[in-house]
């Protein structure tokens, strides 16, 4: 077994060279990729920093001279990243450890992040007690806050620090007894108001035989889709719930950013898609709704979240955006449209029941729609048992007309 130690030896030599002796006690091999710029390295490393800005495309006389932190970490990051692919691509690598501060962090998180999900990636850090979203993005980072900073070793570093070896030990040699059957895999958009759709529509696709993975359709949740789509982990998409690009367009926290909704179309991915949770932005506790907002409707969600009923003008807008990004699809591609509303709360004698803004958006979407994107319209609300029923049906379908079904 061999773990990949990302930091800056310049800085943290000592606090790197100790989790290196703990992992060799363990008996597993250690391979450090030296992360600093500025100073010469404090302990040897197996990849020196003069290799990894040139991976990331510059040199390391050039960071130095130039002594722009910035460029800096935003070079070594993708540096780093490059060679623990290789790595990991030639066997030498089975988890990744970091330690460090804001910079460290970053870089360390940034090749962490360019290995596929379920490679060990654990990072002590300075900034793990607080927003943890940059470093961790939409894979599965492990962060460990350092509780005091890492500078020098002292009877709470070394525990963090050993803490933190001994358990990427434990992953790195051990070997879940995990049923892993080949199965054509479905992923599948989340959110609690279009909880009784998904929950039927997955339930249909497990009975033919696709394994299912589903998202919270919380930004993070989308990137994650997407990025799984992208490399071939996911080979069919019910995206039910487009909720984040309303999100994206409104300016409200779950925000998957714009590239959501291209992976599927950009690859050919089979995927229906459907309209869930447009008719909410989300923000936070109300007092953390911004001020521009205080005229609008809202609907007190939990105490840590408060949903704002969208617009027709919005509507209309996110119908054009979701419209073109599905009839630039290369693959069989299905738009399912609930008329009876698009969450929970969107249907009659609940809070966000909005005909005007609804048509709007089902309007925009019809207008903008190319000839290529098959489109079903339906009487029913988004939860309906047979709203959830036909776009299983239609992506069982095409996935059966590209040989990617169950048994195929």
């Amino acid at each position: 077994m061999a773990v990949t130690i990302v930091g800056t030896l310049d800085t943290k030599g000592e606090e790197i060279g100790f989790a290196r002796d703990v992992l060799r006690a363990q008996g597993v091999d250690v391979h450090i990729i030296d992360t600093g710029v500025v100073g010469d390295p404090e302990i040897d490393p197996d990849t020196a920093a003069s290799a990894v800005a040139e991976a990331g495309g510059t040199t390391l006389g050039h960071l130095r001279d130039d002594a722009d932190r910035g460029e800096a970490i935003e070079a070594m990051g993708k540096g780093a990243a490059a060679i623990v692919q290789q790595l990991h691509d030639s066997g030498d690598l089975d988890g990744v450890l970091g330690l460090g501060g804001s910079g460290n962090t970053s870089i360390a998180t940034t090749a962490m992040r360019a290995l596929p999900v379920g490679v060990p990636k654990v990072m002590v850090s300075t900034m793990a007690s607080g927003d943890t979203e940059p470093y961790v993005g939409a894979t599965d980072v492990m962060m460990l806050y350092s509780v005091a900073d890492i500078e020098g070793l002292n009877q709470l570093s070394r525990k963090v620090i050993a803490n933190a070896a001994l358990a990427m030990v434990g992953m790195v040699t051990n070997q879940p007894d995990i049923e892993i059957e080949d199965r054509p895999t479905i992923g599948i958009s989340m959110f609690g108001v279009t909880t009784p759709c998904v929950q039927t529509a997955r339930e249909y696709l497990e009975e033919r035989g696709y394994e299912t993975i589903i998202f919270h359709a919380t930004g993070t949740g989308g990137k994650a889709m997407e990025d799984l789509v992208r490399q071939g982990v996911i080979d069919g998409v019910l995206d039910v719930t487009t909720t984040e690009w309303a999100d994206e367009l409104v300016g409200g926290v779950l925000a998957a950013g714009p590239d959501r909704l291209d992976a599927a179309a950009e690859t050919g991915t089979p995927q229906v898609v459907s309209t869930g949770a447009l008719d909410m932005v989300n923000f936070g506790p109300r007092d953390s709704v911004p001020e521009e907002f205080e005229e609008r409707y809202f609907h007190i969600h939990n105490p840590q979240v408060t949903l704002m009923r969208t617009t027709a003008e919005e509507n209309a807008e996110l119908g054009e955006i979701i419209a073109k990004k599905l009839s630039a699809a290369n693959g069989p591609t299905a738009l399912y449209i609930p008329l009876g509303g698009v969450s929970m709360l969107d249907v009659e004698g609940e809070d966000f029941h909005d005909p005007d803004a609804d048509t709007a958006l089902f309007e925009a979407l019809k207008t903008n729609l190319a000839e290529s994107v098959e489109l079903v319209e339906m009487e029913t609300d988004i939860n309906d048992e047979a709203f959830a029923r036909a776009l299983a049906e239609q992506l069982d379908a095409y996935m059966r007309e590209v040989d990617l079904a169950p048994g195929e």
